[in-house]
């Protein structure tokens, strides 16, 4: 039940990081600035040789970085500024056992710093990233400080935007669930302003979500946190996989639900739901007449005779009582992968042709299904045990264009939740934005696109 009818292909900001050097706060290439040198030149050939191989392990370090980010994934060892401040590790998944309980454990350091007043406001402003120069930034130092992001033993002082605030900025976006790249703009300025008071009443109001959520899980599972955007195969109590994926608008929110997979649809068709030939197909048509012909739908009405598009009158409701139905194919709205489970809902997770949409800090915008980025690598752990769909042909249908379906030998347990702030047992807190407004509190802050 995919709102792709519209064949959405925005261009997503994937969190790389600007290749422009920012002067004015006097950037310097590997970290290595004047004084550096000359105490390197003090030192003879061995100095030399010991700030070479911090500038090339700064770069190891960056490089990471990068590529971490473009992949929209964390892992461990992320911050180099402080040895007490931990990133989330990406093998510790959002549902466990043990989640409500490492939840409840720091609802107590959130109480202690509402108590005291909870963190400041970061001022406006447009952008700040590595080297510049801003009167925000001492206060970013303290509101980092507070949250735990930098410890401020290390982190130094000053208006200056250095390695050590870049580092905690980083943890705080990964926190947090946004493009990590070290770069304050509005979205991470956003996350940053959102009162103590808020993110503790969330913490409080998804332990009692937890403790539900957090039992009898079984060895083998997939958790789709609708919040987060984003899918976890876990295995064992270990995350193998983690995927971006794009969820319901919050005027057609993805249902919370317990499910099993049970199928695996390959080149599927796509058949329009009935909500979106109304709401979307409809208006489409009267804007575009030769809409349904670009994008492969053919109509069919209750005998399977199918009819052209002039046949119907569409500024009527008439449309609705006919099948549309959307050949298989690049263009079509499901990709070359449909995930399927029973759901009184009619949902289902399946790939995409808008691979854009995956780059973007806000991904609500199907109509309740899952759009599931690197689909392909959950689908080939799901059919791991599976005789006859081995990744050389999984691969091989896919190219062929062939519809065909996989019955997964035993079905793998699904849960889609609704969990905007959990910590795991690393004791690292996360948040995110009360996308459908569920939390009840007047001071959330759901996104808004742009």
């Amino acid at each position: 039940m995919d709102g792709a009818v519209r064949n959405d292909s925005g261009a997503g900001d994937f969190g790389q990081p600007d290749s422009r050097q920012d002067r004015r706060g006097g950037g310097h290439d590997h970290g290595l600035d004047r004084r550096a040198v000359v105490r390197a030149l003090a030192g003879g050939v061995a100095g030399l040789a010991a700030l070479a191989g911090r500038a090339h392990a700064q770069d190891a370090v960056l490089e990471q970085l990068i590529q971490q980010s473009q992949g929209r994934n964390f892992g461990q060892g992320f911050d180099s500024a402080s040895r007490t401040i931990l990133m989330p590790k990406s093998s510790l998944p959002t549902l466990d056992p043990s989640t409500a309980q490492t939840t409840e454990q720091v609802i107590p350091r959130y109480e202690e710093i509402v108590g005291k007043g909870g963190w400041p406001s970061v001022p406006a402003v447009e952008r700040l990233r590595l080297g510049n120069r801003h009167a925000a930034v001492p206060v970013l130092r303290d509101r980092l400080a507070v949250s735990g992001d930098i410890d401020p033993a290390a982190a130094g002082a000053g208006d200056i935007y250095d390695s050590y605030v870049e580092a905690a900025v980083r943890r705080f976006q990964a926190r947090h669930g946004l493009t990590v790249d070290g770069v304050v703009r509005q979205q991470t300025l956003k996350a940053l302003n959102v009162p103590a008071q808020v993110r503790l009443a969330q913490l409080r109001i998804n332990v009692v979500r937890l403790r539900t959520l957090s039992s009898n899980l079984g060895p083998k599972l997939v958790v789709a946190n609708i919040p987060a955007a984003q899918i976890e195969a876990i295995d064992n109590g270990v995350v193998v996989s983690r995927h971006v994926t794009v969820a319901g608008k919050p005027d057609r929110a993805s249902p919370d639900l317990q499910s099993r997979i049970v199928e695996v649809n390959f080149n599927p068709y796509w058949t329009v739901p009935v909500s979106i030939v109304r709401k979307d197909l409809i208006p489409k048509m009267q804007e575009e007449p030769d809409y349904l012909a670009k994008n492969h739908i053919r109509i069919f009405d209750g005998r399977g005779t199918e009819l052209q598009p002039q046949q119907i009158n569409w500024f009527s409701n008439e449309a609705v009582n006919y099948r549309f139905k959307q050949d298989p194919g690049d263009f079509n709205s499901l990709g070359s992968i449909r995930i399927n489970f029973p759901s009184k809902d009619g949902v289902y997770m399946h790939d995409t042709p808008s691979k854009g949409l995956f780059g973007e800090d806000f991904r609500f915008h199907s109509s309740g299904c899952m759009r599931v980025q690197n689909v392909r690598e959950l689908v080939n752990w799901l059919l791991a045990d599976t005789p006859g769909w081995s990744r050389p042909e999984i691969d091989a249908v896919i190219k062929s264009g062939e519809r065909k379906d996989a019955r997964l030998a035993a079905p793998v347990p699904l849960y889609w939740v609704y969990v905007t702030a959990w910590a795991t047992p690393d004791g690292v807190v996360q948040f995110r934005d009360d996308i459908y407004s569920r939390d009840g509190l007047a001071a959330s802050t759901a996104s808004t696109r742009g």
